[in-house]
C-alpha cells in the first residue's frame, strides 16, 4: 500500500482534503444550472470497476474517502515517435483525510494494454509484405509515485514507465526503470463537463508537453537500435494528451473487502 500525505500549505490542502482532483475542476467550470446542456454535450460515459479500490489506512472515516476511477484515452510523443492512439488506460487510487486531518492517498492501480509503434522496432514502412517483422509496442505501467491533488487546471503527478515488448526484446526492456521514472504533470485544456450526476461521471482533456523521456534500459542487444529508433534519451518534445472519464464512489457505498 503506498499512502501519501499531502505536504502542501494547510489553506491548500484543507482547501483540497477529500475532493477528487477532476471534480475540482468540474466545480470549477460547470455550474448547476449548466449540467443538463453539458452533460448533453459530453457523449456516453464508459462503464467502471472499481475492483482496484485500495485498502483504506486504518482509523479512517470510509464514508469520507473516495476510490476514484479514470478512464483515458489519447496521444503520445516519446522522444522523436508520435503514438497518435494510445491503448485505453484505467486509473484507480484513493483519497480523503488521514485519522491526525491530513490529506491522505493510497494508490490502487493503472491498467493499459500495449500501443503498436509506427514502423516497429527496424523502421518498417507501410505496405511492407511482412509488416509484423520487428514488431514494437509500448505498454505504460506505474512509476511508484503519484499526487492527485489538483489546485486551479494543475492536476497533480504521477509517474509512468513504458515497457517496450517486441519479439528481439527481453522482458526487462523498460523506458523509465528503476529510480528514473517519467513524471507527468497533466493540466487540464477546457472545460469539465458532467455526463452524469448519478452515478457522478466527470469528462475533461488535459496534457503535458514538458516533461523528459529517459533512454530505454534492460533491453540486450537491441537497446541501442531501440534508443536510436525511438530518439530517447529525449529532454523535450515530449508530450501526452488524454480525453478523460472519471468517476467515484465512497468507500461506505463500495461492497465489504474480503
Amino acid at each position: 500500500m503506498q499512502i501519501t500525505t499531502d505536504k502542501r500549505p494547510s489553506a491548500v490542502r484543507h482547501g483540497a482534503a477529500g475532493i477528487a482532483f477532476a471534480a475540482v475542476l468540474a466545480a470549477a467550470t460547470v455550474t448547476a444550472t449548466g449540467v443538463a446542456g453539458a452533460a448533453g454535450a459530453a457523449g456516453p460515459a464508459p462503464s467502471y470497476d472499481f475492483g482496484d479500490c485500495p485498502a483504506l489506512p486504518a482509523g479512517v472515516d470510509a464514508a469520507r474517502w473516495k476510490c476514484e476511477v479514470l478512464t483515458a484515452t489519447g496521444s503520445l510523443t516519446l522522444g522523436s515517435r508520435t503514438l497518435p492512439e494510445l491503448a485505453p488506460m484505467t486509473i484507480t487510487h484513493a483519497e480523503g483525510p488521514l485519522p491526525d486531518g491530513a490529506a491522505g492517498q493510497v494508490w490502487g492501480a493503472l491498467r493499459g494494454g500495449p500501443t503498436d509503434v509506427p514502423g516497429g522496432i527496424l523502421g518498417v514502412p507501410a505496405g511492407h509484405p511482412n509488416p509484423r517483422l520487428g514488431r514494437l509496442s509500448l505498454q505504460p505501467e506505474y512509476g511508484g509515485r503519484s499526487d492527485f491533488y489538483s489546485v486551479g487546471d494543475d492536476m497533480g503527478l504521477f509517474t509512468l514507465r513504458f515497457r517496450a515488448i517486441g519479439p528481439a526484446l527481453p522482458d526487462g526492456c523498460v523506458i523509465g526503470a528503476g529510480e528514473t521514472p517519467i513524471e507527468i504533470r497533466l493540466k487540464r485544456t477546457g472545460k469539465s463537463q458532467w455526463v452524469s450526476k448519478n452515478p457522478p461521471v466527470i469528462k475533461f482533456d488535459a496534457r503535458d508537453d514538458t516533461f523528459t523521456a529517459p533512454a530505454a534500459t534492460g533491453c540486450g542487444p537491441l537497446g541501442r537500435l531501440l534508443n536510436d529508433r525511438l530518439g530517447l534519451p529525449s529532454a523535450t518534445g515530449n508530450s501526452i494528451a488524454l480525453s478523460a472519464h472519471y468517476t467515484f464512489k465512497t468507500y461506505d457505498q463500495l461492497p465489504p473487502r474480503a
